[in-house]
């Protein structure tokens, strides 16, 4: 959707012993025929009269949206950002829906709190929506789960919706809902991002955090966030290369099974996990991968190295693909399909990139590689797309299906990461593999959704370790 009107530059909520009977928000969005575009196919409600560019000479001069999709998911946003407003959960809706609208339309949404439950922190919310004219479009009933405790998230982007395949994050986020928290230190949580962050986990049930830093300075980042710790531990130390090395020592005696970077740069962490002596290392490179979530692509999939190995050599290659091939089969991908990336997809020895994806085939071919299938050289076109390399000639099982992006070198995968990331929408949750311990270098930039879908991806490389389906050597 477009911004809600006067939309705030930070979204709080209010919790359910904050809510009273009567108290009630209200919002007016005005609608685009973008939006018509997609609450149709959001909805079912597709119709070639309704939709723009549908191909049909007889597209009505005036389209409009039927069904009120559109003013049902305004009122979910304004329950989900004002009223109770983040941390809140939708478990019951009694709408009904007359009449439509159209583009150029205003749609104003009220939501009035009707009756409060203790038990469950539920509240009835009466809804309704109504066109510039006051016409009704949606009235009825919402139940939602409220919040208990306060949360604050800075807006760095309005609330929207997208046409995309699926979720894969979100995916990732339910794949946790259940799972036993992990002991999770947080290395230098000491600016509202990354102490918010470990805090949304910890709530979501995801990670015990062991907040590892200048207490002092986490204190004080905590109340002018308001957030509360008083359930949560903390080690205090002096600055960030101590928070760093403390961190990693907890995660060596074995007092957490993962660790998540925090406000401290990504080299300080490293360089305290990197040392034979910390005791975290093992037999393999270290490597990192990106789980991507691309609204254009069907399923998720992962680029490595963008994050650790600058220009790894073949054998770094070897263990950086068994690395991501293993976090596959954390995440649940029977035999992950890796495509080796290079500028062409045959073989050049004027390429180098070339001659490393083939030989790579041939040690997967011979057991040096395990658990996955893999194909290469393959431009980025016909890993992504099978129809590209149906036109090209190449019959591969990896092409269209891939899970895995192998990358000739830092730069190009890191290239790659920001094209998607920028250019297409997408999100990459990071994670580094090769560890005893699996670890999170999340970024300021980050959002909270991403931070949220990292530390998922964690937790369940965290719990295959637990199972002995995640190999550590």
């Amino acid at each position: 959707m477009e911004p809600l009107q006067d939309s705030p530059k930070e979204l709080t909520n209010v919790t359910f012993d904050e809510i009273q009977v009567g108290t009630s928000a209200e919002v007016t969005v005005p609608i685009s025929q973008h939006q018509i575009d997609v609450a149709a196919i959001v909805s079912g409600d597709v119709d070639a009269f309704y939709l723009k560019g549908s191909g049909r000479k007889d597209v009505r001069q005036e389209p409009r949206m039927t069904e009120a999709s559109g003013a049902e998911a305004i009122i979910s946003i304004l329950l989900g950002t004002r009223l109770p407003g983040p941390g809140t959960r939708i478990v019951h809706r009694d709408l009904h829906f007359r009449g439509d609208f159209a583009s150029g339309d205003r749609l104003t949404a009220r939501v009035t709190a009707r009756e409060k439950r203790k038990e469950g922190d539920l509240v009835v919310f009466d809804c309704r929506c109504v066109n510039q004219a006051g016409k009704e479009l949606v009235t009825g009933a919402v139940t939602v789960e409220a919040p208990l405790s306060r949360l604050v998230y800075d807006v760095t982007k309005p609330p929207h919706l997208e046409l995309r395949y699926g979720d894969a994050f979100a995916e990732l986020i339910k794949g946790c809902q259940g799972c036993e928290p992990i002991p999770c230190a947080v290395a230098h949580p000491c600016d509202s991002e990354s102490l918010r962050g470990a805090v949304e986990a910890a709530r979501r049930g995801f990670i015990v955090p062991v907040l590892v830093g200048p207490e002092a300075r986490i204190r004080q980042v905590a109340e002018e966030a308001r957030i509360d710790l008083a359930p949560y531990r903390i080690v205090s130390t002096e600055h960030s290369h101590a928070s760093a090395a403390k961190a990693v020592e907890l995660a060596s005696k074995g007092e957490v099974e993962a660790l998540m970077k925090g406000s401290l740069h990504t080299d300080e962490i490293m360089g305290a996990i990197v040392p034979a002596a910390a005791g975290l290392r093992t037999s393999r490179r270290i490597s990192h991968a990106f789980v991507m979530d691309v609204a254009t692509y069907p399923k998720m999939f992962m680029i490595t190295d963008a994050a650790v190995n600058i220009f790894p050599t073949i054998e770094d290659k070897r263990d950086i693909v068994q690395n991501a091939i293993d976090l596959g089969h954390a995440l649940g991908i029977a035999l992950p399909k890796v495509g080796i990336l290079s500028a062409v997809e045959v073989i050049n020895p004027r390429i180098p990139s070339t001659l490393e994806a083939a030989a790579l085939c041939k040690m997967a071919d011979r057991g040096q590689i395990t658990g996955g299938l893999l194909d290469g050289p393959l431009a980025y076109d016909n890993a992504i797309s099978a129809e590209a390399a149906r036109i090209k000639g190449i019959a591969s099982p990896v092409s269209g299906e891939v899970d895995i992006l192998l990358a000739p070198d830092l730069e190009s995968a890191n290239m790659l990461l920001k094209q998607l990331t920028y250019l297409a929408g997408a999100e990459g949750a990071g994670i580094v593999l090769g560890t005893r311990v699996p670890v999170v270098l999340t970024s300021r930039a980050d959002s909270l959704r991403t931070r949220l879908a990292s530390v998922a991806v964690m937790t369940q490389v965290a719990h295959a370790r637990r199972g002995g389906t995640y190999e550590t050597r």
